[in-house]
């Protein structure tokens, strides 16, 4: 696939490559999440000074008026350092969220906010029993006048501690589990009756479990249409995994190179471990899954841009590929480091964790495989002119 960036992408990826060499050096980051609320206020401030912060926003409302394959150069780049700043929740969920489906005065009222780095925002779209189904909701929202009545609770809310506020689905009409009947609401993080369970999650980031009693919030924090909340969930959707998927290929090939280095420098039986032909093979293996992820990733995200028939697919065979490559490279990257692959001291460790958090984020490997399978249907045993769906994804 001949994909170029343009000069403007040209001049954000360098930017960003060059806050990551300067900055995150694993004990750096080590050392960084440990403390306060597990990142740099000074480097969320750089993001601001240097505009990232405004990436997909409009420029009417100080933005930079960029798009998914913007974000995609940025969270690719960001892989690579495993980045603890909460870019992804504020811009990539939250942002997808406002643009979506905020009014004027919504937007007036958070983008210029966010955009300064004085705001942090978050989406909380998961509960306890959901899984992955984004209209299963029980948390509900009661009209009273003029305004609404949340009472619920919301799981695993990415940088809900630091969030000021929180944008989460609650259910007006029907049942549980009915795509209609599902709105979005802007919550303060102090309004009364909102509290959290904050924690580290596994991969060095923070997420909480938050509860919503007798929540009041004003008609005017309703965003979008009224019942038409699972639209927008779904946009956040498709762009968090296109985000979290560059976010991946950024750390597979971190993954690789790493481990290319190491098995040159590794002596075993007289020779560096890079000469044995079974290693040799192993890496070109690693190289060749990471590319096919990243060629995936370039499909699936122009597609979203250009509102192309396929585009929901292919984000499924994406996030599919993610989980799939993902692994094969970071446990590969794991074994052939030895038992150094598993200490906290050597990244390869930390990118594995992380890779492997992503793939249960938004729908796991089997998750998007069946709804791939469902959607691309299996051709009759006699059809022979006809491969697997997925084989045909898996070698693009």
């Amino acid at each position: 696939m001949d994909f170029q960036l343009s000069e403007v992408q040209e001049m954000l990826r360098n930017s960003v490559q060059k806050f990551v060499s300067d900055n995150y050096e694993l004990p750096s980051r080590i050392e960084q999440q440990k403390k306060g609320m597990g990142y740099s206020e000074e480097h969320w401030k750089t993001f601001a000074q240097l505009g990232w912060l405004g990436l997909p926003f409009a420029e009417e409302y100080g933005g930079m008026g960029g798009d998914a394959v913007d974000l995609m150069v940025m969270m690719e780049e960001f892989g690579k350092g495993l980045v603890l700043e909460p870019f992804y929740p504020t811009v990539v969920l939250a942002g997808t969220a406002i643009n979506a489906g905020a009014s004027s005065a919504q937007k007036e009222r958070l983008i210029p906010g966010i955009v300064a780095g004085e705001i942090k925002a978050t989406v909380g779209y998961a509960e306890e029993q959901s899984r992955y189904n984004l209209a299963d909701v029980a948390t509900s929202a009661r009209e009273n006048g003029d305004s609404y009545i949340i009472n619920g609770a919301k799981s695993m809310v990415a940088n809900g501690e630091t969030a000021n506020y929180y944008i989460i689905s609650a259910r007006t009409a029907g049942d549980r589990t009915d795509d209609e009947g599902i709105s979005l609401f802007l919550v303060s993080a102090d309004a009364e009756g909102v509290n959290g369970t904050h924690m580290k999650t596994v991969d060095g980031l923070r997420a909480s479990e938050l509860t919503f009693d007798n929540v009041e919030v004003s008609k005017d924090d309703l965003i979008g249409d009224l019942n038409g909340g699972l639209e927008i969930l779904k946009k956040v959707a498709t762009n968090a995994i296109l985000a979290l998927s560059a976010e991946a290929v950024g750390a597979m090939e971190v993954l690789y190179k790493d481990t290319i280095d190491y098995t040159a420098q590794r002596i075993q039986f007289d020779h560096p471990l890079a000469e044995f032909q079974t290693v040799k093979h192993r890496m070109v293996e690693m190289f060749t899954e990471t590319e096919i992820t990243r060629s995936m990733l370039y499909r699936a995200t122009m597609e979203v841009v250009d509102g192309h028939e396929d585009a929901e697919i292919d984000v499924h065979a994406l996030k599919f590929l993610v989980g799939k490559n993902g692994r094969f490279v970071g446990q590969n990257a794991v074994q052939l480091h030895g038992g150094m692959g598993q200490t906290e001291e050597l990244r390869v460790g930390h990118y594995f964790i992380r890779l492997t958090v992503m793939d249960s984020l938004f729908g796991d490997t089997n998750h998007h495989l069946n709804h791939y399978s469902a959607k691309m249907p299996l051709p009759e045993a006699n059809d022979e002119a006809v491969q697997r769906p997925f084989r045909t994804a898996a070698n693009l």
